[in-house]
C-alpha cells in the first residue's frame, strides 16, 4: 500500500522495565497502530535506575549505557519490521523518546540551569536500522521555559478528542500524568504530571517480594489502607504545586518512601504498605481531574496501570459519575499510547510542526522538539 506513511515509535519510561516499539500508519490524518513488539530491559533497570541520583563515575556509566540502549532500541525497530515483513525503506522515521535518566524542571529544587536528559543513542538506531531518527523531543520545551514534560497531550488531543465532549486521558506510568480534552475545537488542552504511577508499588513488591510488579493489584487488595501514613504521603509538596508541572523518580523513589516510614518504624505490614501506595496513586489521580473544576464526562486510561484492576476500580470509584474505560475504546490498546505518540512527534517534526503544548507545560512558546539523526 504505497499510500502509507509508515513510523515507528520507540519508548522506555520510568519504570524502565522494557521497550515498547509501536509501529503506526499515520498518513491522511489517521493513526493506525498496525504491530507492537516489547523487549524486555530488566537487565538494565538497576544501571538506569542507579543514575537517576548523583553517584559515582556517572558520565562513563551514563556512556556505556546511552550505547547498550542505542542497541537494543535498534533491535527492537529491526526485529519489529522483521516480524512484519516490511522494509526499513518503507518507514519514514523513527521517533525515540529514549530512557531519562534524570529530569530536574523549572522550579524543581535550586538547580541553576533547569534541564532533562534522555539516553538511548539515535545515531547508533539510525545506522543500525537505515530509517531516519528523531530523538531528544524534550530539551528544546526545557530551552524554552518549559518542563519538557509531558509532551503526549497534543497526540492526546489529535487521536482521542470529540467534538462535544470534555474527556481525561489518564497515562499510568511509573509516573501518572492526565490530559484534559475539551472538545470544543478551540480550547488547548490541559495536562500535568499528577504524582506517582506503578512506580512505587513496582519498586515495594520488588523489595519485598521480588516480584517486578503487583499483577492486576492482588497484593494490594490482600492490604488494609493505613490512614494516617496515606495522609502523609498526601502532603508531600509537589502535589500542591500549580501547574505546569512534571515530576519522575527523582522525587517519588525507594528513598522517599524510606523516609516517609522512618516514624512508623516496624509496625507496618507490607501488603498494607501496598494498599496504602495503591490508594496514594488513585487519589492523587483523582484529584488532579476533580480540581480542574471542569465538567468531564469521560476518561480513558492508558500506560501499564490500566491493566491493574484495583487500580482502576479505585480510580473508577473516586471519579463516579465520571465514565472510566481504557483507551481500548477509543482504538488504541492502553499499553502502546505512549509509543505511538513518539512515531506521531517525528512526524510533527519532520513536518515541521510544534510538538509541545505550551499551556501543559509552561513554555514560552510552541516549537518543532525533535533532533533529526538522517539515516
Amino acid at each position: 500500500m504505497p499510500d502509507r506513511e509508515l513510523y515507528i515509535g520507540l519508548m522506555s519510561g520510568t519504570s524502565a522495565d522494557s521497550i515498547d516499539a509501536a509501529l503506526a500508519d499515520l498518513s491522511d490524518g489517521q493513526h493506525r497502530l498496525l504491530a507492537t513488539l516489547s523487549c524486555d530491559i530488566a537487565d538494565l533497570k538497576n544501571d538506569i535506575h542507579e543514575l537517576a541520583t548523583p553517584g559515582f563515575n556517572e558520565i562513563s556509566r551514563m556512556g556505556q549505557l546511552d550505547r547498550e540502549l542505542g542497541l537494543r532500541f535498534a533491535n527492537a525497530a529491526n526485529t519489529l519490521l522483521q516480524r512484519e515483513c516490511i522494509d526499513s525503506s518503507q518507514v519514514i522515521a523513527i521517533g525515540s523518546h529514549g530512557q531519562t535518566i534524570r529530569h530536574t524542571p523549572p522550579g524543581d529544587g535550586n538547580n541553576r540551569h533547569p534541564f532533562t536528559l534522555q539516553i538511548g543513542d539515535p545515531n547508533t538506531i539510525a545506522h543500525l536500522t537505515g530509517i531516519t531518527t528523531v530523538a531528544d523531543f524534550r530539551r528544546r520545551d526545557i530551552a524554552l521555559g518549559g518542563q519538557g514534560a509531558p509532551l503526549t497531550p497534543l497526540f492526546h488531543r489529535a487521536t482521542f478528542e470529540k467534538p462535544g465532549t470534555l474527556r481525561a486521558i489518564i497515562n499510568i506510568g511509573g509516573i501518572a500524568n492526565i490530559t484534559l480534552l475539551f472538545g470544543d475545537g478551540v480550547s488547548s488542552p490541559l495536562g500535568y504530571d499528577t504524582g506517582p504511577g506503578n512506580g512505587l508499588m513496582d519498586s515495594w513488591i520488588l523489595q519485598s517480594l521480588g516480584e517486578a510488579y503487583d499483577d492486576n493489584g492482588q497484593w494490594a487488595s490482600e492490604g488494609q489502607v493505613i490512614p494516617t501514613l496515606l495522609e502523609q504521603f498526601l502532603k508531600t509538596p509537589y502535589l500542591f504545586k500549580k501547574a505546569p508541572k512534571s515530576t519522575g523518580r527523582e522525587l517519588f523513589n525507594p528513598e522517599w518512601l524510606s523516609q516517609q516510614l522512618v516514624s512508623f518504624g516496624d509496625s507496618i505490614e507490607p501488603a498494607d504498605l501496598q494498599a496504602t501506595l495503591l490508594e496514594f496513586t488513585a487519589q492523587t489521580i483523582s484529584t488532579g481531574i476533580r480540581k480542574s473544576h471542569r465538567p468531564i464526562t469521560e476518561a480513558y486510561l492508558c500506560g501499564g496501570g490500566a491493566y491493574n484492576g484495583a487500580l482502576v476500580s479505585r480510580i473508577s470509584a473516586l471519579l463516579n459519575p465520571i465514565q472510566v474505560s481504557t483507551t481500548e475504546a477509543l482504538g488504541i490498546l492502553p499499553g502502546w499510547v505512549e509509543a505511538m505518540a513518539f512515531a506521531w512527534l517525528a512526524q510533527q517534526t519532520l513536518s515541521g510542526k510544534p510538538g509541545n503544548e505550551p499551556t501543559v507545560t509552561g513554555a514560552s512558546a510552541a516549537s518543532v522538539l525533535g533532533a533529526i539523526h538522517p539515516a
